[in-house]
């Protein structure tokens, strides 16, 4: 045999084969699905507008505003003025989540940053935990109703307008639903307390335990983990003590002063923030009259300190509210089409002035929030774009798209992280991020290993147990294919496992099935089951139908036939039937 003979390797055959045996560490080529997150850089045209220029035209990428001395550099300048922006704010990458239905109104993060809680106009508040995500599983682990009180088909549910953490104390989450109860959950979204409703048949606001109508928005005390604030449609502001079963402290009634009002309005915002060199806080308003009202934040609360009648134009939703860190500057964005900036210690005139167009008249939870050190300002656009505001001038530094032609609604720029999160109409969920100056969030999620795809991980296909199977998932022959499935694939929350309601006022509906009539397979079942056809006949008739039979050839009384005595009846007169009848009619009398 020759000595010098030499296989030839196959690269095919050799990546196919495996490398060793027993469990195999999957790695994760970091660098790859970071670059696949980045968002692709579009420039777009520039128009001319007001000693500035807005973007126009706008797709997916991000671009800066720039004025009209940037406007005559050279376009390499242009370009290292975009990519300074981009270092400077982190959206440069984006991680896209997708669990809600419809609108997302509210969002928000705990103070680490490990568990994002979003609610949506469909009514459930969803549970985000980013330690568990990876790539390829960007779902939420929890799915909460906090409006369904019985889990019956014909439950009431209501949409979310509003989600906040506890700043001091992560462990409670402030949820507020369309109702004129509010609720708090904990950070696993069970129950913990509720407020009450209060007599909507007493005039006077004071002398109520709650709101008596629907409750718009809330928030949290800066630094009193126990205190809280809700604005509702009864013109008024409840501060609830959460560390007694969410009773309530104060109430704030504002006596609106537009004409036909009636002294009453909706409170349509509301913010609790520090104010300057450590004092006690501010309270700040906004109501559906157009006035912007300022309370101390530790009271009293009978006067407002300050109070602004035509902060925005009467009859327009104001529905973003935020007070800066120092507390001394106040920026509202009111249905007007514009934005205002507010001096505490001067509350009657506005800093500055901008127009931007509103989306309140279709989504009221239109955000706009300071960033974590106040040095901007971001507010979402009509078209789906990001705009990072100066906070003096309230000009837009950065301007990026986000969604196409679907409205930013909530925003969240989280401290922790350095990433900025958005929620659209669309019910997407978008966070923002830069490798470069983001930690942990998004940009841990995108470093681990995506998940092998099982098929357990497809909820069309597996059936869940824990909720038992439904008489629903019965298909009938001739039963239309394209309605069984569109009900199976709905969650049968409000059905036992035997396909009968949880309601007991609900009656029982039977279900269709191949034993019921005008079905093809009918004579086979009176032929081969016996008593089959007795479901369809009724009871009285089938036993007046053996009468005759079993007076003639009795089967339980046919031992003693011959010896069974006859019935006598007594043979009465005329007499004796009258007198009867004049006793009864005595007894009777």
């Amino acid at each position: 045999m020759d000595d010098d003979f030499v296989v030839e390797e196959d690269e095919a055959l050799k990546s196919f084969l495996p490398h060793g045996f027993g469990k195999q560490d999957v790695k994760a080529n970091v660098a790859l699905q970071i670059e696949r997150s980045k968002r692709a850089s579009v420039r777009a045209t520039k128009v001319q507008d007001d000693g500035g220029y807005r973007i126009a035209n706008q797709e997916h990428g991000s671009i800066t505003a720039n004025s009209h001395k940037d406007h005559q550099d050279d376009n390499d300048d242009e370009d290292e003025d975009e990519d300074d922006d981009e270092a400077e704010f982190p959206v440069s990458h984006e991680l896209v989540l997708k669990t809600h239905e419809r609108t997302i109104t509210s969002m928000t993060l705990d103070a680490s940053g490990s568990r994002l809680v979003t609610g949506s106009t469909d009514c459930t508040v969803k549970f985000h935990d980013f330690a568990s995500m990876t790539p390829s599983t960007l779902r939420a682990f929890k799915s909460v109703d906090p409006t369904a009180t019985k889990t019956s088909a014909s439950s009431e549910t209501h949409p979310i307008h509003h989600v906040e953490f506890n700043p001091v104390s992560p462990t409670s989450i402030l949820v507020v639903s369309a109702l004129p109860q509010v609720q708090i959950l904990s950070r696993d979204g069970e129950p913990i307390g509720e407020s009450v409703k209060g007599d909507m048949y007493l005039r006077d606001m004071h002398n109520t335990k709650g709101h008596i109508s629907e409750v718009t928005t809330g928030t949290w005390h800066p630094t009193d983990r126990d205190l809280c604030v809700t604005a509702g449609t009864d013109s008024t502001l409840r501060i609830w003590d959460c560390s007694v079963r969410m009773m309530q402290k104060d109430v704030i009634v504002h006596k609106s002063k537009a004409a036909g009002s009636a002294g009453r309005t909706r409170m349509t915002a509301v913010a609790w923030g520090a104010s300057p060199q450590g004092n006690s806080s501010n309270l700040v308003a906004a109501a559906l009259d157009g006035s912007l009202v300022m309370w101390g934040g530790n009271g009293p609360y009978t006067r407002p300190s300050a109070e602004i009648r035509d902060a925005h134009q009467r009859d327009t939703w104001t529905g973003g509210l935020d007070i800066s860190l120092d507390g001394r500057t106040v920026v509202t964005r009111g249905g007007d089409d514009t934005i205002k900036l507010w001096d505490t210690r001067k509350f009657k005139t506005p800093i500055s002035t901008v127009t931007h167009t509103s989306t309140s008249s279709q989504y009221p939870s239109t955000d706009i929030k300071y960033s974590p050190t106040s040095s901007s300002i971001i507010t979402g656009s009509e078209e789906g774009s990001l705009h990072i505001l100066n906070p003096a001038t309230l000009k837009p530094e950065f301007v990026t798209p986000v969604t196409a032609s679907s409205p930013l609604t909530s925003l969240l720029w989280h401290s922790k992280l350095n990433q900025i999160l958005t929620g659209s109409a669309n019910a997407e969920t978008h966070v923002l991020y830069n490798p470069s100056i983001s930690s942990r969030g998004a940009a841990t999620v995108m470093s681990r290993a995506p998940k092998r795809r099982h098929i357990d991980d497809d909820p069309n296909l597996t059936t869940d147990l824990s909720q038992g199977l439904s008489a629903d998932a019965i298909i009938s022959p001739n039963g239309n294919l394209s309605t069984n499935r569109q009900q199976h694939s709905k969650p049968l929350t409000g059905l036992t496992a035997s396909g009968r309601s949880r309601d007991p006022r609900r009656p029982h509906v039977p279900v269709t099935t191949p034993f019921a009539k005008s079905q093809p397979d009918e004579k086979h079942v009176r032929d081969n089951i016996p008593l089959s056809s007795m479901r369809d006949e009724d009871p009285r008739e089938a036993l007046l139908k053996y009468a005759d039979k079993a007076e003639k050839d009795p089967i339980f009384t046919g031992a003693w036939r011959k010896t069974q005595p006859k019935t006598i009846y007594a043979e009465l007169s005329d007499d004796e039937e009258e007198e009867g009848r004049e006793k009864k009619k005595a007894r009777q009398a």
